[in-house]
Parts: C-alpha cells; structure tokens; sequence
C-alpha cells in the first residue's frame, strides 16, 4: 500500500490563518443543513468554531442535543479501560508512559492477573470494557489475542464482560486478522494530532514517529475485516479546529474506501502525567469553552457516531456535556495495570494520566439517572451482527432506537438486581418504570415486558 496524507494539512492551516468570522446568516445556513442529521463538511464546521455570535453559539449547543437526543435518546453507554501494559517503546513528549521516563514504575499483567481485574470489574457490574496496550516490540498480535480472550473466559457470579474493545498500536493487516479472531469489538487508535509537523515534533522516538503508517492504521484494520474501528485526537497539541476539521476529513476517508465512518470518536485533552512537561504545559490551551464548541460540532459533524468522554474530566464537566453530544462514557476509571486490584489507586508513577472523575461506577449511575439519562450496559449489536456497515444502514433510518431503548433499561435492570447500592436501586427502579412508558411500538413492548420479568427472575443477557 502507498501511503499519502489525505489530511489537506496546507489547507487547513490556510483557513486558521485568514481566520475569517462569518456572518450570522452563513452560520444559520450550517445548521440548517446539520438539522438533517446528514452531517457537514469540515469546512462547514470551521464556520460553527469560528462564530462568535453568542446566539448561533447557544444555537450550536441546542442542535447538538437534538440530534443527540433523536438518534441516541437518552441513553449513555457505560464502560471502563482496564491497562494491560505501561511498557512502551515509544518517546511521546506528552504522555508519561514515554520509554525515557525512568521515575515510572513498569507493570504488565500476566493472564491471571487480567482475569483478576476482569473479576473485579464484573463485580462491580461494568458488561463492557476498553483493554489498553503500550507499544513495545515484545507485544505481538498473538500475545493480545491471549490477553483479550482471558478477559473472556471469566465469568464471576451473574457477571460477564459481553464486548471488550481494544486501544492497540497500528498493526499490519495479517497481526490485525489475527486480532479480530479474538473477537473484540471496536478497534480504536489515536492520531494523537494530525497536524503532521507538530506530530514530528512531538513523537521523539519510537515506530510512533511514522506519522503515515499511524494514520493508516485504521485502514488495515478495516482490510482485516474489522468493520468498527474508532479514532481521537489528544487536543492540546495543535489548534482545535485544525484537529476537529482534520478528524472529519478523516472520517470522510474512511466513508469512501470502506463505506463507513468511524463507530466511535474520542477528545480527550492533556492532563498532567509523570515525567512529562510537556503535560503539565500544554503547547495550546484548550479551554472549557473550547472544548464545548469541539463536542457540539462533532456531534452535528458526525451525528451517528458515538462520541466519548473519559473521566480525564471533572465530574461537573462530564455532567454538562451530556446535553452537547456525548453518547459514552466511562465510569469508575483506572489508568495503569493493576489498578483495580490496588485498594488505594493512587499510584502516580504508574499510571497515563491524571483522573478527574474519580467517582465509583454506582455513583456515577446513580448521578446520570439523576440528570434524566438512563445508563445502558448493552452489547447486543456487536453480537447480532450489526456493527459498520449493517449497524449504520439500522442508525441512520432511525430504527436502531427500536432496538437500544429497551436494552438500555433490561441492561440496567441487571445492574440494580446485581450491583446497585439500595439508594441506586430505589431511585433506579422508579427511573425504569417511566422509560418502560416511553416504549410506543407494541410488538417489542410486549416482547420488553416478557425479558424485563425474566431478568427480575433471574434470567440474564436477554436482548433485542
């Protein structure tokens, strides 16, 4: 495969300088087409960051949370990322896993030890997790494959982990054929930053400096038959809009060689790590303002993909930013091997980065019910087959509503029969009862009613 740069980086750095403002007419033309739910080109999103109409910016933030609300309703997808690794070959000035940082401690964990992680994860209730690897020759595909279907095996109480996705290095096309046999669900992988001189500079050494062989990765996961593949940008590192735009010229990459996009897209920004200046001084400061205008236009931009937000973010960040576009979240976070097994989980010469959410998964369920949204551990489309192409062709039409409401709360249901706290359950059960009144189609609320008094009798993983 040749590679070039489909990113128009000359471009789009043409548009950061003439920095042109535009008019409140041209902007209220964007939204007009993005209340389509066909999406915008990133040229069209350049003009929703570049607005300074407090106006069209509230406005921005309303459409978001529509089209949010229209395609997703009020579901929020819940998971956790377990780090198998902080062994990496890598020196990126951002990150404190960086092979050069000799204050932090290196952990890989054995199969048994991924199984005790995955044991407590499921005894906290989590269905669905993210397992991250550092980049290291001595970590091969068939080594991952091992890890990821050791997660599998264990099955603690009620508990199982249904769908692992997994945050792994670029691969050739055969080490990713050999992942996908492992069964994972999404495969995800960072550009880190698409700006191609500041990516140069900022991956010092290590096969991550290859900037073209990183952005084709998802590509020849894609060639492999990984049909969800997810993308992200560490913002904080070149200008946002460069990124956002640079994002959505890489989706629109995907949608043309493949016929899909990305199942998922991140945005997390710096935070501080061990050993890093770099992260305790980022070279562009993303603001919480900046960051609201990133995830509303990414939500119009790509409105059937899912949009994450980690526990990087303070509580009472994460809580606003339900309302702007995101779809999944993770909850009750650790970010190094071995850390949910460690009583204290303060051991900063050992994890990525600092965690702002450090909130338990019961009390992060019990505050999204609280604000309205119903927490859905559901895994049901990867196993029934519709994920890239066959999930997209539900999504669009708006039919896969049908189908993840009522998993959403049967998956719920599971949690607080398992899991809950009493507190938890108490103001669960009465968030349950009036969504079970917003399900309008009659066959599948009464095929609903058959699974919910089958789950509350026990049975488990029932699904539409």
């Amino acid at each position: 495969m040749t590679y070039t740069d489909f990113i128009k980086q000359d471009y789009l750095d043409s548009l950061l300088k003439e920095n042109r403002m535009p008019s409140k007419s041209e902007v209220k033309d964007v939204l007009k087409k993005a209340s389509e739910k066909k999406g915008i080109t990133p040229e069209e999103a350049f003009v929703l960051m570049q607005t300074k109409d407090k106006d069209m910016i509230e406005e921005i933030y309303t459409l978001a949370g529509k089209i949010k609300n229209e395609i997703y309703g009020n579901r929020l997808v819940i998971f956790a990322p377990l780090y198998v690794t902080n062994v990496c070959g890598n020196i990126c000035a951002y990150c404190g896993f960086r092979a050069d940082n000799k204050d932090l401690h290196r952990r890989t964990l054995t199969n048994e030890e991924i199984k005790e992680e995955i044991k407590i994860l499921e005894n906290e209730g989590h269905k669905r997790v993210l397992m991250v690897y550092g980049e290291h020759p001595q970590f091969g595909a068939k080594w991952i494959k091992e890890t990821v279907e050791a997660a599998y095996s264990v099955k603690s109480g009620n508990g199982e982990m249904r769908r692992i996705n997994v945050n792994i290095a670029p691969m050739g096309v055969d080490d990713f054929k050999i992942l996908k046999s492992s069964d994972i669900g999404t495969y995800q992988c960072f550009q880190e930053t698409y700006h191609k001189k500041t990516y140069e500079k900022v991956h010092i050494a290590g096969k991550k400096k290859d900037y073209l062989y990183r952005l084709y990765s998802l590509d020849r996961a894609q060639e492999a038959g990984i049909d969800d593949v997810a993308m992200g940008v560490l913002f904080g590192l070149y200008d946002y809009r460069f990124e956002v735009m640079a994002l959505l010229q890489h989706a629109e990459h995907l949608e043309k060689v493949f016929g899909v996009g990305p199942h998922t897209i991140s945005f997390p920004r710096i935070e501080p790590a061990l050993g890093s200046d770099m992260s305790e001084h980022p070279p562009v400061d993303v603001t919480d303002k900046d960051f609201r205008r990133i995830v509303s236009v990414l939500r119009i931009a790509v409105p059937y993909t899912g949009l994450i937000l980690t526990t990087r973010e303070q509580a009472d960040l994460r809580r606003e930013f339900f309302k702007l576009g995101v779809s999944q979240i993770s909850a009750g976070s650790r970010t190094y091997p071995g850390a949910y097994h460690d009583a204290k989980c303060n051991k900063p010469d050992m994890q990525q980065f600092t965690i702002g959410d450090t909130r338990t998964l019961d009390e992060v369920l019990l505050d999204v019910i609280e604000q309205g949204y119903i927490p859905s551990f559901c895994t049901s489309c990867y196993r029934k087959g519709r994920t890239g192409q066959a999930f997209m062709q539900e999504a669009k039409p708006g039919h896969i509503h049908t189908f993840c409401h009522p998993n959403a709360i049967l998956t719920f249901l599971e949690y607080l029969e398992d899991y809950g706290s009493e507190k938890t359950k108490n103001a669960g059960y009465e968030f349950i009862e009036r969504e079970i009144k917003k399900l309008d189609n009659n066959a599948i609320r009464k095929s609903f009613m058959e699974k919910y008094e089958n789950t509350k009798a026990g049975m488990r993983d029932l699904y539409f």
